[in-house]
């Protein structure tokens, strides 16, 4: 039997895997999506039940992050039970910008209920934002751009791993999409430097998505609410309209903790 590795499926750019074989985007989903789900531990860290599980089926398995519905924990300002469907919000937006690198993910049943499930990256546990922004400052571009028009409330150092692959991922993105403005981040390098045309261009393709019937906003709105959806929109079309990224609010603008 195969075992998926971190960088052993092309993702944004072809990547020659450390270990394993090449394995495509569509046959780890359906790994991720079909394949049994084999408890192994419970990570310790973080407010929420995760869980590091193994998914398999007849020629494959992998290393899966887990994180049941009913392990949220309660927030003030998110509702209870939302943030595996914002995970999962997050990776569509991802797959339809081609950036940031998110690891596959997917909403599914588990031993714990409903969940999100997505890829476990092999990475440095000594390596996070703060350790590598100087020499991959322009891997972290996308991040940022990424979590401000999601509205990440929650962008710690450590929720960029630098995978063994050499590319840098983006993780935890459950506290998003919010209606109010939430951005917290510690990736503030770009304020109020102007967003490159690239990147502007890509924005534009995912708001006319965002505007079509079905495809993106379909499968959106089995995720989050439609006052959701709009300020989502409305994030994209300020960012359309000012071109920069913007600058520290008065408010809180910083995750704690920072890694």
């Amino acid at each position: 039997m195969e075992r998926v590795e971190a960088g052993a499926y092309p993702g944004e750019s072809p990547s020659k895997p450390r270990q394993g074989t090449a394995v495509s985007l569509e046959r780890i989903m359906r790994l991720l999506s079909e394949g049994e789900i084999e408890p192994q531990r419970l990570i310790p860290w973080g407010s929420n039940y995760t869980f590091l599980v193994t998914v398999r089926d007849d020629s494959l398995s992998a290393l899966a992050v887990y994180k049941p519905q009913r392990g949220e924990a309660p927030l003030w300002d998110f509702p209870t039970g939302t943030l595996c469907l914002r995970e999962m919000a997050s990776y569509l937006v991802s797959q339809t910008l081609g950036w940031p690198l998110i690891p596959p993910t997917v909403l599914r049943e588990g031993p714990h209920g409903l969940g999100s499930l997505q890829l476990y990256i092999e990475n440095d546990p000594e390596a996070n934002y703060f350790t590598f922004r100087e020499e991959r400052l322009k891997d972290l571009l996308p991040i940022a751009l990424f979590d401000i028009i999601t509205n990440n409330a929650d962008r710690k150092g450590g929720h960029c791993l630098l995978g063994m692959d050499g590319r840098i991922w983006a993780v935890d993105h459950g506290l998003t999409f919010h209606v109010q403005r939430k951005l917290r981040t510690v990736i503030w390098d770009f304020q109020e430097q102007p967003v490159p045309r690239r990147y502007l261009d890509d924005l534009e393709r995912l708001h006319q998505h965002l505007e079509e019937p079905g495809g993106l906003r379909e499968a959106l709105s089995r995720l989050l609410t439609e006052e959701e959806i709009r300020a989502f929109a409305l994030r994209i079309q300020r960012m359309l309209r000012v071109r920069r990224f913007p600058k520290p609010g008065p408010g809180r603008s910083h995750p704690w903790p920072l890694i």
